[in-house]
């Protein structure tokens, strides 16, 4: 009997596996006009994988300009000039914090410095040496230590809690420097997550955050990466933290779909049960997540977060109308959860963006017939 569950496994992979392999390998097989794998992105209007933007979740095209400038002239001076110019409240402030730390750790990944060269990211150095006093960055500083933590060391290594104690420590002075300003201690929520802070530390933190920026989109999602860690939750404890947050939003709140990430934060690395994506819990987040980016602000910095993960989802349950409807909105830029999580951003947003379109196209629906 288990050799025949065995064998039912392996024709059930079969079936999934080598149309998937096909195309990932870039085998090309003659289908008739109509037929789903015949469904063309770029008959949509849809950037080609390689002008996807991996670097942010939706444009801001600002920040791009500053970015290019920084690290083209390595003078902060720009960045500083963009972050102070960012109301402390908004959720842009605490993308830009994040977006110029990373651009920062790449550089220095990527060009770790010699004898004869230095490093990447000396922009920031630079920055801090020549403006200690400046809150931006100051910012940026803690959330590229960060960062470095993250991408460098092991977690529970001692160097990775050298850096992270490091982190800890500019999350402090910059909190001194910006009175108010949420973002260093959002940023200290991912200090909280590698330290493996207490509750009673964490929630510490959390009120003061609750009391500076109470529907901090960002500082809510950073916050439920603490609850799903093993050593501190549950998916249960996730899931309260998520739907609580949701339930006291304020109209127009994108908080509606924290649930959403709370779900995907739990997904089973191999799901066997088909309906797992028509279920209830699945069901009622996208529905949050829904109805959050409608009544959504259309300039709202987090919206793009959600409308991916809302792809993502929708196209797991098979919803094709409604991740297409999607797809318009966030094409170009895939710089956000899920796609992230992959070596090549780009290339796992375009599968995804690919069955949209195919089984779009397979229920009747065409470029005609896309509302915009």
């Amino acid at each position: 009997m288990e050799i025949l569950w065995v064998l039912m496994a392996l024709v059930m992979l079969g079936f999934v596996l080598i149309p998937y392999l096909r195309r990932r390998r870039g085998v090309i097989e003659q289908v008739p006009a109509g037929h789903p794998d015949a469904a063309d992105p770029a008959d949509y209007g849809f950037l080609r994988q390689e002008e996807l933007d991996v670097r942010l979740p939706g444009p801001d095209q600002d920040l791009l300009d500053v970015l290019d400038l920084v690290q083209r002239t390595q003078d902060y001076r720009a960045a500083a000039q963009l972050l102070a110019g960012t109301d402390k409240e908004d959720e842009q402030r605490w993308q830009r914090v994040q977006a110029f730390a990373g651009a920062a750790s790449l550089e220095l990944q990527q060009r770790p410095g010699g004898v004869s060269e230095a490093p990447g990211g000396q922009w920031l150095r630079v920055w801090r040496a020549e403006a200690p006093k400046d809150p931006g960055g100051a910012a940026v500083h803690a959330e590229f230590l960060v960062q470095q933590a993250w991408r460098t060391a092991t977690p529970g290594a001692d160097e990775f809690r050298i850096i992270m104690e490091e982190a800890r420590e500019a999350c402090g002075q910059a909190a001194l420097l910006a009175p108010g300003d949420p973002v260093p201690c959002i940023v200290e929520l991912s200090v909280a997550r590698g330290l493996a802070y207490s509750q009673p530390e964490f929630e510490k933190l959390w009120l003061k955050i609750l009391d500076r920026a109470p529907n901090h989109m960002g500082a809510h999602l950073a916050a439920l990466h603490y609850w799903c860690e093993k050593w501190h939750g549950s998916r249960e404890l996730a899931m309260s933290f998520a739907e609580a947050a949701a339930a006291r939003a304020p109209r127009g709140s994108l908080l509606a779909a924290l649930p959403l990430f709370a779900v995907f934060e739990h997904l089973p690395e191999v799901n066997l049960v088909r309906g797992f994506y028509q279920s209830e819990v699945v069901t009622k987040a996208i529905h949050g997540a829904l109805f959050a980016v409608h009544a959504a602000r259309s300039d709202d910095p987090m919206q793009a977060h959600v409308r991916h993960l809302l792809l993502f989802f929708l196209v797991r349950c098979e919803r094709w109308a409604e991740a297409m409807n999607q797809l318009i909105h966030v094409d170009g830029h895939v710089g956000a959860l899920p796609w992230t999580l992959s070596a090549d951003p780009a290339a796992e947003f375009a599968v995804y963006r690919a069955l949209a379109v195919a089984g779009y196209e397979a229920n009747g629906g065409s470029p005609a017939t896309l509302l915009r």
